[in-house]
């Protein structure tokens, strides 16, 4: 099963896609991606996930995985013989899954309504997302990775979002080092990795795609 066909059914700017990208990077894993146009969604990612409809979906022999921390569980379960992102230990393991999750329950979130909203909304926005990213570098401590000496799955739960973060302090007026310096010392070291910098989005471009989304969506 480890040799059949993988596709990936993603966007750009996803950090949901990025982080099935680098997973299947540090895995070394050949794939065929395919670019979704979310304004409209090609028949195979309706049909590939047809409770959701969204992104990214992975097609592993023709059967899909849905939610990108589920995929990336998954492809460290099939190849599980290099690069493992997710501890052996069961405790460390639970950990992991657990702040994985709150990536996707606390820091998206919050992160999405600093740049959807204005005024006090996003005050509270820009406290609730900085207040995430502290709770997270207390979990980081002086660990050069959430799970210790090498990149692991909250690493890569995390990661895609450092890319958006100049589109949050730009639409925000605000800027997380001074508040968080070793979570953004953690995101330049990953940024070494070549997983990781060649798979993650322009900064630029992600403000750009933003300002695009918003302008357009105010028109209509």
């Amino acid at each position: 099963m480890e040799e059949a066909k993988v596709v990936l059914l993603s966007s750009g700017f996803s950090m949901f896609g990025m982080r099935a990208k680098i997973a299947l990077a540090e895995k070394g894993i050949k794939y065929e991606y395919m670019e979704e146009d979310l304004t409209n969604k090609s028949p195979l990612l309706q049909e590939m996930n047809p409770i959701h409809k969204k992104i990214p979906v992975l097609i592993h022999g023709g059967r899909p995985i849905c939610e990108s921390l589920i995929i990336v569980e998954y492809i460290d379960m099939v190849w599980h013989n290099k690069s493992p992102l997710l501890p052996f230990d069961p405790y460390l393991k639970a950990q992991a899954k657990f702040w994985a999750d709150f990536v996707d329950q606390k820091v998206y979130h919050s992160s999405r309504r600093v740049w959807i909203s204005k005024g006090d909304e996003q005050e509270v926005a820009k406290k609730d997302f900085l207040e995430s990213l502290k709770h997270l570098e207390e979990f980081l401590g002086d660990k050069p990775y959430f799970g210790g000496e090498t990149f692991g799955f909250v690493d890569v739960a995390l990661i895609p979002f450092y890319c958006w973060f100049y589109t949050y302090e730009t639409f925000g007026n605000f800027k997380v080092e001074p508040v968080c310096p070793k979570l953004i010392s953690w995101a330049k070291r990953c940024m070494q990795k070549e997983s990781v910098f060649e798979t993650l989005a322009d900064e630029k471009e992600v403000y750009e795609g933003v300002l695009d989304y918003k302008t357009k969506n105010l028109l209509n």
